[in-house]
């Protein structure tokens, strides 16, 4: 149960070399619906923390494409370079509590995990940059 619960609360994906080239990520539709309101072509907002709790905002679009599907892309070209993200990172937007008197859009914190070898060990590790 609490798996299911916990994935509801949260979206992910490895990125792509085309995405961290880019620097731009995109979504299935079904990946963020429950998370966002969207009008196609019309903006939205992003707001994130890292993992040293800076704050970031990213700039989203939805898109409905008949011959490939609807989607979301989020461009995050700051963050991505500071970051310096790799293709196959994981990337885990997890939404946080509202808080009272907090402004009504929501907010996620953004977790990147990478492929490491560790002793011979492949393991995903958490980025603290």
């Amino acid at each position: 149960m609490k798996n299911q619960e916990q994935a509801r609360q949260s979206f992910s994906k490895h990125l792509t070399l085309s995405e961290v080239k880019d620097l731009i990520i995109f979504f299935s539709y079904t990946d963020v619906v429950p998370f966002f309101e969207f009008q196609e072509g019309y903006l939205f907002f992003v707001n994130v923390t890292d993992s040293l709790r800076k704050p970031w905002t990213f700039i989203g679009t939805f898109y409905a494409n008949p011959e490939i599907g609807k989607y979301v892309s989020i461009k995050w070209t700051k963050f991505s370079s500071e970051k310096r993200l790799k293709a196959n990172n994981e990337v885990i937007f997890t939404e946080r509590p509202r808080h009272e008197g907090e402004a009504p859009w929501k907010k996620f914190k953004l977790v990147i995990k990478r492929k490491i070898k560790l002793f011979g060990q492949v393991i995903w590790g958490e980025l603290k940059v």
